[in-house]
């Protein structure tokens, strides 16, 4: 029986088994096969069976459908090759092929002719751009990043406050004003009683 083997780190090794005509992939749970991540569209694509086929068909997803990097809307999956749906990948597993781990890729790019190879690169330079997301899963394993402010880093310095500056600048001229003008005030009558 075939299955669906996802790749990707923090979700290795979960596997569906197609054991329908037709199975829904997508983030939201009622797909057959739910896989939870935020490049997944709802409902990703469908994995149709077809006599001994596997068709793989996009349904508009927001992120693409990818077949050994080539994005396709309906294809052929053969066991061994990788569907990659947004971050995802996974690889078609059938019985009595070997399993994706030990999949030959070395031999297939050999015997290709090396004038392919171009229109590969043209292929991946219309191929989604994934980006990152904040921290992986290994990251968060292994403590990659240290806890607390990165003392050292000189991207944030301290805004001077020159409003607060001006504002005590004009509250003392106008109480020096305010003073003089009571002085004046008293020594007008003082002199003006004697």
């Amino acid at each position: 029986m075939a299955k669906l083997v996802i790749l990707t780190q923090g979700m290795t090794g979960r596997a569906h088994e197609l054991n329908v005509d037709r199975t829904t992939v997508g983030r939201v749970e009622d797909n057959t096969f739910q896989i939870a991540d935020a490049s997944v569209s709802s409902h990703h694509c469908e994995v149709l069976l077809r006599g001994g086929e596997v068709l793989i068909r996009d349904l508009n997803s927001t992120n693409g459908t990818f077949i050994n990097n080539a994005q396709i809307t309906e294809s052929v999956l053969k066991p061994g090759q990788t569907l990659r749906l947004g971050q995802i990948e996974l690889k078609l597993e059938a019985e009595g092929s070997a399993p994706a781990a030990a999949a030959p890729a070395v031999p297939a790019a050999a015997a290709a002719p090396a004038a392919p190879a171009p229109a590969r690169k043209a292929a991946d330079a219309t191929a989604t751009m994934v980006m990152p997301r904040g921290v992986s899963l290994s990251e968060l394993e292994s403590g990659g990043r240290k806890p607390g402010l990165d003392t050292t880093s000189r991207v944030f310095s301290k805004k001077k406050n020159k409003g607060g500056f001006y504002f005590w600048i004009g509250a003392g001229i106008g109480i020096l004003i305010i003073i003089a003008l009571i002085i004046f005030a008293l020594k007008m009558a003082n002199s003006g009683g004697h």
